[in-house]
Protein backbone atom coordinates (compact mmCIF):
# COMPACT_ATOMS: atom_id res chain seq x y z
CA UNK A 1 0.00 0.00 0.00
CA UNK A 2 0.97 3.25 -0.65
CA UNK A 3 1.47 6.48 2.02
CA UNK A 4 0.62 9.84 1.21
CA UNK A 5 3.70 11.44 2.57
CA UNK A 6 2.10 14.85 1.27
CA UNK A 7 3.04 17.65 -0.99
CA UNK A 8 6.12 16.68 -1.62
CA UNK A 9 8.50 17.15 -4.96
CA UNK A 10 9.88 13.72 -6.09
CA UNK A 11 10.74 14.04 -9.71
CA UNK A 12 14.33 13.36 -8.51
CA UNK A 13 17.21 12.37 -9.10
CA UNK A 14 18.54 14.82 -11.38
CA UNK A 15 22.02 15.37 -12.57
CA UNK A 16 24.85 17.99 -11.47
CA UNK A 17 25.73 20.26 -13.24
CA UNK A 18 28.32 23.28 -12.77
CA UNK A 19 26.85 26.81 -14.36
CA UNK A 20 29.84 28.68 -15.56
CA UNK A 21 28.65 32.53 -15.93
CA UNK A 22 30.32 36.08 -17.29
CA UNK A 23 30.15 38.97 -15.56
CA UNK A 24 30.29 42.06 -17.05
CA UNK A 25 33.85 43.25 -15.92
CA UNK A 26 35.20 39.73 -17.41
CA UNK A 27 35.08 37.59 -14.29
CA UNK A 28 34.19 33.65 -14.21
CA UNK A 29 32.12 32.42 -11.49
CA UNK A 30 30.42 28.71 -10.79
CA UNK A 31 27.29 27.15 -9.50
CA UNK A 32 26.08 24.16 -8.66
CA UNK A 33 22.51 23.48 -10.49
CA UNK A 34 20.65 20.56 -9.96
CA UNK A 35 17.12 22.12 -10.95
CA UNK A 36 17.33 21.47 -14.81
CA UNK A 37 15.28 19.98 -17.32
CA UNK A 38 14.66 19.61 -21.21
CA UNK A 39 12.15 21.38 -22.60
CA UNK A 40 12.47 20.33 -26.30
CA UNK A 41 14.68 18.83 -28.68
CA UNK A 42 16.99 21.89 -28.70
CA UNK A 43 16.62 23.83 -25.35
CA UNK A 44 16.59 23.01 -21.53
CA UNK A 45 15.46 25.06 -18.38
CA UNK A 46 17.80 26.30 -15.35
CA UNK A 47 15.76 27.39 -12.23
CA UNK A 48 18.27 29.73 -10.23
CA UNK A 49 17.20 30.90 -6.85
CA UNK A 50 16.85 34.41 -7.66
CA UNK A 51 19.85 35.51 -4.36
CA UNK A 52 22.54 33.68 -6.53
CA UNK A 53 25.47 36.13 -7.14
CA UNK A 54 25.37 34.86 -10.94
CA UNK A 55 21.30 35.88 -11.95
CA UNK A 56 23.25 39.34 -12.31
CA UNK A 57 25.64 37.79 -15.02
CA UNK A 58 23.16 35.71 -16.78
CA UNK A 59 21.28 38.85 -17.06
CA UNK A 60 23.78 40.92 -18.27
CA UNK A 61 25.35 38.48 -20.66
CA UNK A 62 22.22 36.03 -21.54
CA UNK A 63 24.44 33.32 -21.70
CA UNK A 64 26.25 30.96 -19.45
CA UNK A 65 27.60 27.30 -19.49
CA UNK A 66 25.98 24.15 -18.50
CA UNK A 67 29.04 21.35 -17.16
CA UNK A 68 28.08 17.90 -16.36
CA UNK A 69 29.27 17.02 -13.25
CA UNK A 70 31.26 13.13 -12.72
CA UNK A 71 32.96 11.68 -9.89
CA UNK A 72 36.57 13.17 -10.44
CA UNK A 73 35.71 16.87 -9.57
CA UNK A 74 32.27 16.34 -7.23
CA UNK A 75 34.13 17.14 -4.64
CA UNK A 76 35.24 21.04 -5.90
CA UNK A 77 31.57 21.19 -7.89
CA UNK A 78 29.69 20.39 -4.40
CA UNK A 79 31.94 23.47 -3.30
CA UNK A 80 30.88 25.88 -5.64
CA UNK A 81 26.92 25.25 -3.92
CA UNK A 82 28.34 26.31 -0.72
CA UNK A 83 29.79 29.78 -1.42
CA UNK A 84 28.59 33.06 -3.19
CA UNK A 85 30.18 34.35 -5.94
CA UNK A 86 29.89 37.58 -4.01
CA UNK A 87 31.84 37.01 -1.07
CA UNK A 88 34.35 34.40 -2.38
CA UNK A 89 36.27 34.70 -5.55
CA UNK A 90 35.28 31.03 -7.58
CA UNK A 91 36.98 31.67 -11.03
CA UNK A 92 40.07 29.45 -10.31
CA UNK A 93 38.11 26.65 -9.09
CA UNK A 94 38.55 24.87 -12.28
CA UNK A 95 40.54 24.70 -15.07
CA UNK A 96 38.69 26.30 -17.84
CA UNK A 97 39.37 27.37 -21.64
CA UNK A 98 36.18 30.19 -23.03
CA UNK A 99 34.15 28.32 -25.59
CA UNK A 100 32.94 29.36 -29.10
CA UNK A 101 30.02 31.05 -28.06
CA UNK A 102 32.48 33.36 -24.81
CA UNK A 103 31.53 31.31 -21.84
CA UNK A 104 33.69 29.07 -19.54
CA UNK A 105 33.79 25.37 -20.42
CA UNK A 106 35.67 23.44 -17.76
CA UNK A 107 38.21 21.19 -18.24
CA UNK A 108 37.66 18.56 -16.17
CA UNK A 109 33.41 17.92 -17.75
CA UNK A 110 33.15 15.14 -19.63
CA UNK A 111 30.13 17.28 -21.79
CA UNK A 112 29.45 21.03 -21.64
CA UNK A 113 26.94 22.78 -23.41
CA UNK A 114 26.77 26.42 -23.98
CA UNK A 115 23.41 28.18 -23.95
CA UNK A 116 21.56 31.45 -24.84
CA UNK A 117 19.16 32.55 -22.83
CA UNK A 118 16.17 32.88 -25.13
CA UNK A 119 13.14 33.66 -22.14
CA UNK A 120 12.95 34.13 -18.91
CA UNK A 121 10.31 33.61 -15.86
CA UNK A 122 9.85 34.25 -11.93
CA UNK A 123 8.28 32.20 -9.45
CA UNK A 124 8.28 31.34 -6.23
CA UNK A 125 11.92 33.18 -5.84
CA UNK A 126 13.68 31.39 -8.79
CA UNK A 127 14.55 32.61 -12.00
CA UNK A 128 13.04 30.09 -14.58
CA UNK A 129 15.70 30.39 -17.95
CA UNK A 130 14.90 28.69 -21.12
CA UNK A 131 18.14 28.16 -22.90
CA UNK A 132 18.82 27.74 -26.45
CA UNK A 133 21.82 25.26 -26.72
CA UNK A 134 24.38 26.47 -29.07
CA UNK A 135 27.61 24.32 -28.63
CA UNK A 136 28.30 21.05 -26.96
CA UNK A 137 31.33 19.86 -26.01
CA UNK A 138 31.62 15.99 -25.53
CA UNK A 139 35.35 14.22 -24.65
CA UNK A 140 35.88 11.90 -27.43
CA UNK A 141 36.51 9.29 -25.38
CA UNK A 142 32.76 9.55 -24.13
CA UNK A 143 31.40 9.40 -27.84
CA UNK A 144 29.49 6.19 -29.01
CA UNK A 145 30.60 4.80 -32.61
CA UNK A 146 27.89 6.96 -34.30
CA UNK A 147 29.69 10.66 -32.38
CA UNK A 148 26.77 10.80 -30.24
CA UNK A 149 27.54 11.04 -26.55
CA UNK A 150 27.84 7.56 -24.60
CA UNK A 151 26.32 8.03 -20.91
CA UNK A 152 27.57 4.90 -19.50
CA UNK A 153 30.99 6.18 -20.06
CA UNK A 154 30.25 10.10 -19.38
CA UNK A 155 28.30 8.38 -15.71
CA UNK A 156 27.11 11.70 -14.56
CA UNK A 157 26.67 12.49 -11.07
CA UNK A 158 23.00 12.73 -10.36
CA UNK A 159 21.52 14.79 -7.36
CA UNK A 160 18.44 13.90 -4.78
CA UNK A 161 16.58 16.27 -3.41
CA UNK A 162 15.41 14.65 0.00
CA UNK A 163 18.19 13.79 1.29
CA UNK A 164 20.69 15.67 -0.37
CA UNK A 165 22.76 12.99 -1.76
CA UNK A 166 24.70 12.19 -4.80
CA UNK A 167 24.45 9.05 -6.92
CA UNK A 168 26.00 7.16 -9.24
CA UNK A 169 24.26 6.50 -12.98
CA UNK A 170 22.98 3.10 -13.50
CA UNK A 171 23.84 -0.07 -16.19
CA UNK A 172 22.12 -0.07 -19.24
CA UNK A 173 18.68 -2.01 -18.89
CA UNK A 174 17.45 -1.67 -21.96
CA UNK A 175 16.88 -0.02 -25.71
CA UNK A 176 13.86 2.73 -25.72
CA UNK A 177 11.40 1.93 -28.53
CA UNK A 178 12.73 -1.63 -28.76
CA UNK A 179 11.47 -2.44 -25.20
CA UNK A 180 7.80 -0.91 -25.97
CA UNK A 181 7.90 -2.77 -29.11
CA UNK A 182 8.57 -6.38 -27.73
CA UNK A 183 6.14 -5.91 -24.69
CA UNK A 184 3.20 -4.60 -27.21
CA UNK A 185 4.14 -7.72 -29.16
CA UNK A 186 3.12 -9.55 -26.29
CA UNK A 187 -0.16 -8.37 -26.13
CA UNK A 188 -1.11 -9.29 -29.36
Amino acid sequence: MKKNIGQKLALYPTPATVVGTVGADGKVNWMLIAHIGIVSHSKLLLSVHSSHHSVKAIYEQHKLSVNIIDETFVAAADYTGTVSGAKVDKSDIFPYHVGEAGMPVIEQSPLVMECEVVDTYEIDGFKNYICNILNTYVDEDKLDEKGKPDYSKLKPVLFEMPTYKYLRTGDIIGDCVKMGKAYGETLK
